[in-house]
């Protein structure tokens, strides 16, 4: 006689555009045993298994002992994955343009076999993820709406999106600068950039799509400013929102009290994250606040093309001073 059915997975799914402060939560996050925090899967398929970049951990991703058990348990190994194929059904199912298709209430049957397959996918590496370091909660920073549509799809998924916004203008400028690569081994690469009009686009488009996965999905909205004006709160917040206990280890790699010269903070547990921003490379404390640099460095053409293209939404945000945040949690 079969046992009960295992629970299905639980992943705290982190969307929005980049540059917001994602890979900054997920490492708070990841200080705690009950979090497995695995950076950007939507990225797998290319930079891991295609071009072998770094792990989080600083190891290759074939060198890595987490990412080898995870491939073990969900495929039998990475070998038994056909990238190709996985490629071919990602631009089917996962990619912007299909949104609007995603976001139907019921899908034509072949459709729905490639959606739930390509989620299939996803549901295997989380499970496996689980499984390895015996977390509760899996925490999937991929960001792109079009993957969160699709992961609503997935069979035996307990999903919970967190939509993480930050003012228009910040983006803007930090999209601008040029950023390394640190993940990659052989030469030299960087993160793409994009003109202020490009990111005002995507960023209008990234978070209105999130608005409309609220009425279909879990989701809870947090903006990037709240963020850094209270961490610890932000976390337990977060952590409540994704069925967990609080934790006050959670912030163990935050900088140490400064009203308590003798205290040391803790050594981070860098996670094992296949893609994102360099700071997951970061081997020391950290400290939150919040980079306004673009205030000063924002040239003052640039930050009026972002700020008419991205009214409605940053009055919808509170970054006009004429509405508060949406902190509510939006369900379907």
């Amino acid at each position: 006689m079969s046992g009960p059915d295992p629970a299905p997975p639980r992943v705290l799914f982190v969307g929005g555009l980049g540059r917001s402060g994602s890979t900054l939560l997920e490492l708070l996050l990841a200080q705690s045993a009950d979090v497995c925090a695995v950076g950007e899967v939507v990225h797998l398929w290319e930079r891991a298994l295609g071009a072998d970049e770094r792990c989080g951990c600083g190891e290759r991703f074939t060198g890595c002992p987490f990412w080898r058990q995870v491939g073990d348990q969900a495929f039998g190994g990475w070998d038994a994955v056909d990238r190709d194929d996985v490629l071919a059904l990602k631009d089917r199912v996962d990619r912007t343009r299909h949104i609007p298709r995603l976001a139907k209430e019921a899908l034509p049957p072949e459709q729905l076999a490639d959606v739930r397959r390509y989620a299939d996918l996803y549901t295997r590496i989380y499970r496996a993820a689980l499984a390895v370091t015996g977390a509760r909660v899996v925490v999937d920073s991929s960001k792109h709406a079009s993957l969160a549509f699709a992961l609503r799809w997935a069979e035996g998924l307990d999903l919970r999106v967190l939509h993480l916004v930050r003012d228009s203008r910040a983006v803007a400028y930090s999209w601008g600068k040029q950023v390394r690569r640190p993940e990659v081994v052989d030469g030299e690469d960087f993160m793409p950039t994009f003109s202020p009009f490009e990111v005002s686009k995507l960023w209008t488009a990234q978070n209105a799509a999130f608005h409309l996965l609220a009425s279909r999905a879990k989701v809870l909205r947090l903006r990037y400013e709240d963020f850094t004006a209270d961490p610890a709160g932000t976390v337990s917040r977060v952590r409540d929102f994704a069925g967990l206990p609080d934790d006050p280890a959670a912030l163990r790699i935050l900088s140490a009290d400064a009203d308590d010269a003798a205290a040391e903070p803790a050594a981070p547990f860098r996670a094992h994250s296949v893609a994102g921003n360099p700071l997951r490379f970061s081997g020391g404390p950290l400290t939150v606040r919040r980079d306004e640099a673009w205030r000063d460095r924002l040239p003052r053409r640039s930050r009026a093309v972002v700020s008419l293209a991205t009214l409605p939404l940053r009055v919808r945000y509170g970054y006009l001073g004429q509405r508060g945040p949406d902190e509510s949690v939006e369900r379907a």
